[in-house]
């Protein structure tokens, strides 16, 4: 059983129709002009469909944060202008003390956590509105539907940490690397140290990539790299690579196909991240911004990011960040290669200003 890429068979010449299509995909495959797209190993299905199990319930979870929203700017209780997310601790406490109750906006104020740069006094000025009984129900429910989302979240975990154990190819833990906080959506349990026993590297070396974009791509690809033969191949399937639209040996349009990899998506993700990044990845992610426009450099930075961890998957070697000076002089040192180049080839030469002679 093969899964078949249709323009793989809209691209092999021949007449058919709709009543012998069968006929006609059983006579190419027996002259082998059919080949299977990639699809990972079973156990890796298992966590894709898992991975994707827990995305939905995310986007779920955020329409549920909206709801709760829309029912306190009908209140009037104009709180996310003085809180930003409503979903964190400070939210939470506030929202479910409205819920059982409590309408005293000075009460309220006093929930706040200490990290809120708002006074309890702004707080409780903006918790001055009309507590209408309809708005308040809808407040409840979306609240109610909120924590269903999450235990559902909390079920769907356990599943992946389970999975994910079942993958193990190393035991031990990986080297303790640049602190970094956890993630807001990333599971409770040590995902970092999971990821490692399974993939052998630790993804989250690369600047850029974290715990939640590591196990998209793993899920969506697993470990074993030997579907392709090169990096080349995997930028390709990702939909990361230019494209080929070349007619009578001219090129007209080197744009990038449309593709809905999920694993394209969260490393264009993590591209993006890197435009304040001092790293490496970082200085070549503004060079990039600075000769072409924002979509293209995200597209050549997630470009780069899947480069690096098809090597890292293939060679089993740890990623080590040179830093954004080594990259700039490495950029400096090819634009002066090239210019003694074209010196050269003009009968000129090169001559430094701090060595004019």
């Amino acid at each position: 059983m093969l899964l078949v890429n249709a323009r793989h068979v809209k691209n092999v010449s021949g007449r058919k129709s709709d009543v012998l299509d069968c006929q006609w995909l059983q006579q190419l495959m027996s002259f082998g002009l059919l080949h299977g797209a990639f699809r990972p190993a079973d156990q890796v299905c298992v966590l894709r469909s898992l991975t994707r199990q827990r995305t939905m319930l995310l986007r779920s979870q955020g329409r549920f944060v909206q709801h709760m929203q829309k029912a306190l700017t009908q209140m009037n209780l104009q709180l996310a202008n003085v809180i930003s997310d409503v979903a964190g601790e400070t939210g939470q406490k506030i929202l479910r003390a409205i819920v059982a109750g409590e309408r005293d906006g000075q009460a309220l104020a006093q929930l706040r956590n200490a990290r809120i740069r708002a006074s309890e006094d702004e707080i409780a000025k903006s918790l001055q509105g009309t507590w209408r009984v309809e708005h308040l129900f809808a407040l409840k429910q979306a609240l109610d539907a909120f924590d269903f989302c999450g235990a559902q979240l909390a079920e769907c975990d356990a599943q992946v940490q389970a999975q994910l154990q079942s993958l193990h190819v190393r035991e031990d833990e990986p080297t303790k690397g640049k602190k970094r906080g956890r993630a807001r959506n990333a599971p409770k349990f040590d995902l970092r140290t999971q990821l490692f026993q399974m993939c052998g590297v630790d993804l989250t070396r690369i600047n850029g990539i974290d715990v939640t974009t590591a196990l998209v791509v793993v899920s969506e690809v697993g470990a074993d790299m030997g579907k392709f033969p090169s990096d080349k191949h995997f930028a390709s399937w990702l939909g990361l690579c230019p494209g080929t639209k070349i007619t009578g040996g001219k090129v007209m349009s080197s744009k990038t196909k449309r593709c809905a990899n999920r694993a394209a998506q969260a490393l264009r993700l993590a591209a993006a991240a890197l435009r304040s990044s001092q790293s490496a990845l970082g200085a070549y992610y503004r060079r990039m911004c600075a000769r072409m426009d924002k979509p293209k450099a995200v597209t050549a930075a997630a470009h780069k990011l899947a480069r690096l961890i098809y090597a890292m998957l293939t060679h089993g070697q740890e990623y080590t960040d040179q830093g954004q000076d080594y990259f700039e002089e490495r950029y400096r040192q090819r634009v002066l290669h090239n210019l003694a180049k074209k010196a050269k080839a003009m009968g000129m030469q090169l001559v430094s200003a701090d060595n004019p002679a």
